[in-house]
């Protein structure tokens, strides 16, 4: 009756094994390291520079636990501090010769101290949120106006473009402030822009204005067309900002709205407010524009005279100066793609993809400008790079090439660059915090107290009222702990001090079920059940009970996981987690831990669980005259 086939307690043994070895990482702590990431999209990192580290290191005499690639940055490991500090200007010297232009971000950091062989059995700690580990913390405000106006710019391309397509004549496209006016010299010729527009253009809202000669439509945005285009732009910095704090290898960065028009964005382990503010910074633009090859943008490039009027000298990487026109033939808003490959004569080559409105605006330019050059520039802290100007040899579509002088790994290097993506608004930062090391220590050893002591009070009592079933439940309430921890390490999730307070809701929550277990055995001694039968039957009847409330509380706990955010969303994942967990082990763990040691002893007269309070003696002749009573009545 009360006895586990092997196979079950081969599953309890194997999520033991499991849980403990992925539990363990958290327990060595963290070492201060530093880590090395590229401070320009087109430089990369690879363990070619890990080398370059390792040698800097070991001529200036700096011991390093040890230094390895991760595939994005190069961290370095150090036993202390004081080493940490040295370490870091001795990489600073070696990799950015000149600090005004850093090819390198040399930034402190914090990193495990779990032994490599648990890293390779890929049993990582969790990661600890800003609160617990310290880091920068940044408020963000976009510039909904820009993106407006931005929106507004690109309306007037596309309304040039339609009444072309539809042989339809106008005196010119102009803008006032975010609205596009039209001017026209009949009012037939009008009134056909104005049915094209209103079809081809349903979020505008096109007015006719004006008398005479003087004939004219606005356009305007909707409302719900304005709100759609700022709600975009957030949504696109933030995928932006991923992106680039991604590539710099900075561990769990928390990217998220805050508001309607502000991003927040924190950086757990990194001390350095300089670096950090230099990581968020890193927010370049793509923009496509020709180049300008006539006489005087000649005459400009040989030091015989200013640009020519409504174009801008730029650096074309490798070649040196060029002329660009400053008008913009698109931006990373319409790249969809760009991936490294090779053209028909078998020469390293970047394929482009542009959405349907790039590729009507490539088609008309590139017919237009057959044999003339299209330059690429990715502006990034205010200044503007040519990656490449290559020359348009035809008409192109949505899908076309960039081909010439580059190698294989200029070309992929190319194509990270182009996909890495711009901003749809500029941003500034308007709020900053640095949360220390220490601060974020005081932060989990109080945590830490706050989870063990509340086991420990929790198990002392559970053993004094309930005996050998108490120690069954406190070992089960511990394994529950471990799995939970184990679980969260291996969805690598983010844990903050809202998780602490969840943890610690999970242990109660926990308890809770083996309360309802221990009752139900007592009451079933109580009602004269054998010992055996007793055991089974609690087990069996409270199951009801505790599904039934631990289902209502993770479904208030997928609530706050779904609309909840930031340190709500982080209680809600352990809390849930917390659910699942402490079914299984308040359950089946606990029940294993019974069978063990009861369920073997065929002629079991007592077990041990509290004192069982049982009826009087009297208590039937005690209601009796009540039942009497009642039947008189």
């Amino acid at each position: 009756m009360n006895r586990y086939p092997l196979w079950k307690y081969a599953i309890l043994l194997v999520a033991l094994l499991i849980g403990t070895l992925y539990t363990l990482p958290n327990l060595f702590g963290e070492a201060p390291a530093v880590q090395v990431s590229s401070a320009k999209v087109t430089v990369k990192v690879d363990t070619a520079l890990q080398a370059r580290i390792e040698a800097a290191l070991k001529e200036a005499g700096v011991q390093a636990d040890y230094v390895q690639f991760d595939g994005s940055s190069v961290k370095a490991r150090f036993a202390d501090p004081d080493t940490q500090l040295a370490a870091k200007d001795v990489i600073s010297k070696a990799l950015n010769p000149d600090p005004k232009d850093p090819a390198y971000i040399v930034a402190l950091n914090l990193l495990s101290r779990s032994p490599q062989w648990l890293t390779a059995l890929h049993a990582n700690p969790m990661y600890l949120g800003l609160d617990l580990r310290g880091g920068v913390h940044f408020l963000m405000q976009v510039d909904m106006k820009a993106a407006l106006t931005k929106k507004s710019e690109a309306l007037i391309g596309d309304v040039r473009t339609m009444l072309r397509e539809k042989n339809i004549r106008h005196a010119g496209i102009s803008r006032d402030g975010n609205t596009v006016l039209v001017a026209f010299r009949d009012a037939e010729q009008r009134q056909a822009a104005v049915t094209v527009l209103k079809t081809q253009l349903p979020e505008v809202t096109w007015t006719p204005q004006g008398e005479g000669s003087d004939l004219r439509i606005a356009g305007s945005l909707s409302q719900q067309a304005q709100v759609a285009t700022q709600e975009a732009a957030l949504k696109q910095n933030i995928t932006t900002l991923h992106n680039r704090v991604n590539e710099l290898g900075t561990t769990e960065p928390v990217i998220q709205q805050s508001g309607l028009d502000r991003i927040v964005v924190q950086l757990p382990g990194v001390q350095d407010t300089a670096r950090a503010k230099d990581i968020i910074g890193r927010t370049a633009t793509l923009e496509l524009r020709m180049v300008d090859d006539s006489a005087e943008a000649q005459a400009a490039l040989s030091g015989n005279g200013p640009v020519p009027f409504g174009t801008e000298r730029f650096i074309d990487r490798g070649f040196g100066p060029i002329i660009v026109k400053r008008q913009v033939v698109l931006t990373g808003d319409n790249l969809t793609d760009a991936q490294s490959g090779f053209d028909d004569k078998q020469q390293p080559a970047v394929h482009l993809t542009v959405d349907a409105k790039g590729a009507r605006i490539m088609k008309e330019v590139s017919r237009e400008n057959v044999g003339k050059r299209m330059a690429i520039l990715i502006f990034e802290k205010g200044k503007g790079e040519v990656v490449t100007a290559p020359n348009i040899n035809s008409e192109l579509g949505s899908r076309f090439q960039i081909s010439g002088a580059m190698t294989t790994q200029e070309a992929a290097d190319t194509a990270l660059l182009l996909r890495a993506g711009s901003l749809a608004a500029p941003m500034e930062i308007i709020e900053e915090r640095t949360i220390g090391p220490s601060l974020g220590k005081e932060n989990i050893e109080k945590g830490i107290a706050s989870v063990t002591w509340g086991f420990v009070a929790v198990a002392v009592f559970m053993c004094c009222y309930y005996l050998l079933f108490g120690v069954f439940s406190s070992l089960a309430l511990g394994f529950n702990l471990l799995l939970l921890m184990a679980v969260l390490s291996m969805m690598q999730a983010t844990l903050s001090l809202p998780g602490i307070a969840a943890m610690a809701l999970a242990l109660g929550m926990a308890i809770d079920s083996n309360v309802l277990i221990n009752e139900r055995v007592r009451e079933e001694l109580r009602n004269g059940a054998a010992p055996q039968q007793a055991i089974h039957l609690g087990y069996k009847h409270a199951w009801d009970t505790i599904l039934d409330s631990n289902v209502t509380t993770l479904i208030a706990g997928l609530a706050l996981l779904i609309f909840g955010s930031g340190p709500i969303k982080g209680f809600a994942v352990v809390h849930c987690l917390g659910i699942l967990t402490s079914m299984f082990s308040s359950v089946v763990f606990s029940r294993g831990l019974v069978n063990l040691w009861y369920g073997r002893q065929k002629k079991l007269k007592s077990i041990s669980i509290g004192q069982v309070w049982r009826p009087q003696a009297d208590a039937p002749a005690a209601e009796a005259p009540t039942e009497d009573a009642a039947a008189k009545a």
